[in-house]
């Protein structure tokens, strides 16, 4: 499985960006959709989780009322909202899935390339 971010870019504090997500094969179902995002010189945190049996969503504590995510399992994609945005967002923002062949048990984990958000005060 493949995926492909795209919706990064320059934007000044308070404006929004979206973020998208496609996974790409065949023969898999999806476990989860998740996205992450790295800060120079920090650690990459976990910023929104979609739970693709019940289609839970859940966003990091410090970003609900910003920041939501969203998905399409049908058609394999996911998305990230990004409102009112603030210079700490700055990071590179990946995808991330989980998924399984059918009839398979195992759960495996695709990132994307990382898309880079960068916002100026």
């Amino acid at each position: 499985v493949q995926l492909q971010a795209s919706g990064g870019g320059l934007v000044q504090a308070g404006g929004s960006l979206r973020l998208s997500c496609a996974a790409s094969g065949s023969g898999f179902t999806i476990e989860a959709m998740n996205w992450y995002r790295q800060a120079p010189g920090k650690q990459r945190e976990s910023v929104a989780t979609s739970s693709g049996g019940d289609i839970r969503n859940y966003v990091a504590d410090s970003l609900q009322g910003r920041f939501t995510i969203s998905t399409d399992y049908a058609k394999k994609m996911m998305y990230l909202q990004m409102n009112d945005l603030k210079p700490e967002d700055t990071a590179v923002y990946f995808c991330n899935v989980r998924w399984r062949y059918y009839g398979r048990t195992f759960v495996r984990e695709s990132w994307g390339q990382g898309t880079q958000v960068t916002v100026s005060s």
